[in-house]
């Protein structure tokens, strides 16, 4: 099992294609679901206790997500209904956790009309990801090695469209030590059947991550660099622009340190051991893109929380993911493994 576990993961990095730019298809893929991880910036690899974590990082499965449930909904934006459900079983001390999920984009009613104007009746849209994943231990190692398959499906009224995709990460843990190593290549694939003849690229993502938990504070780290296949991920922001005498407007030039930092989320929890934890984060991508000249709209800042019930725990994330509407996200883990309530 783990030998063809290892020559799957080989065969899906040499086939692996630069992106560049341009417009993909399945966006979604890219959006957390998970309240936690929204919570710290909305990039976090990191996060080892969490049963959500595999979506994004699947080399992150291991033993202690045994019998873990989580549902997740998202009050998104223009009243997108967004979620995800995941879980994990240990089937065996040989076979290992094998993890599933589910994330799903209900885009609402939309109202059709010809190319005249007049209406056609309505119509729906949404995107459907199926996962399943899997990871072990290197032998004589602390490092960890996962892949998930994902099935994909988007619908727009009768226009329908399949793809195939894959994650695959190598995670460095260690219990004894305070920081956790990660590297993940996401959404390799392609879309199998198109709305029309032309096919798109995937939401490709390939990202590194980092956390520490101080020793003597009662604080965890997260760090995450993301988009290393693409260097410039910026875009123009008309808040950056200005306009001379002549009514002749220039946009700001962006610098080099200025797109590196787009490449950047950091995320802190305080209490993260503990029963009730509160959470920071900062997307720096967002926050400069979303950012407006003549008022603040916190954007790219995230804040939540956890509370944690017996075998239940409910997590809190607020973010903006637009200047003029706020992203509530509900995240509810449920420990199987435990008898009672």
């Amino acid at each position: 099992m783990k030998r063809v576990f290892t020559a799957f993961i080989f065969l899906l990095i040499f086939n692996l294609n630069a992106q560049v730019g341009g417009e993909n298809i399945y966006g979604f893929l890219n959006v957390s679901s998970s309240a936690r991880q929204a919570a710290l910036g909305g990039e976090v690899l990191t996060a080892y206790d969490d049963v959500n974590q595999p979506l994004w990082n699947p080399s992150t499965i291991n033993k202690e997500m045994d019998n873990q449930l989580s549902v997740s909904y998202v009050d998104f934006l223009a009243d997108v209904n967004y979620g995800s459900l995941a879980y994990a079983h240990l089937f065996s001390r040989r076979l290992g956790v094998l993890h599933a999920g589910v994330t799903y984009v209900n885009y609402g009613k939309f109202i059709g009309a010809d190319e005249n104007g007049v209406e056609t009746g309505s119509f729906s849209a949404g995107d459907l990801a199926l996962s399943v994943g899997y990871a072990y231990k290197i032998p004589n190692s602390h490092i960890y090695a996962g892949a998930n398959v994902k099935w994909i499906n988007s619908h727009i009224e009768n226009y329908t469209s399949n793809g195939l995709a894959a994650d695959v990460g190598l995670t460095y843990f260690n219990d004894a030590k305070p920081y956790i190593f990660t590297a993940v290549i996401r959404n390799i694939g392609h879309q199998i059947s198109a709305y029309d003849e032309t096919k798109e690229t995937l939401p490709l993502d390939v990202a590194v991550g980092a956390s520490y938990k101080a020793e003597n504070v009662p604080l965890q780290w997260h760090f995450t660099v993301n988009s290393l296949q693409q260097w410039d991920v910026s875009a123009e922001n008309p808040s950056d622009s200005e306009t001379s005498i002549d009514g002749e407007t220039t946009n700001d030039q962006i610098t080099f340190l200025g797109n590196a930092i787009r490449h950047v989320t950091i995320g802190a929890e305080l209490f993260p051991d503990k029963g009730f934890n509160i959470r920071l984060g900062y997307n720096f991508r967002r926050g400069r893109e979303l950012r407006l000249t003549e008022s603040r709209t916190f954007a790219g800042l995230s804040a939540g929380f956890g509370l944690k019930m017996g075998r239940l725990k409910l997590n809190y994330a607020f973010t903006k993911y637009h200047p003029a509407s706020n992203t509530n996200t509900f995240t509810l883990n449920i420990d199987l493994s435990k008898p009672t309530f």
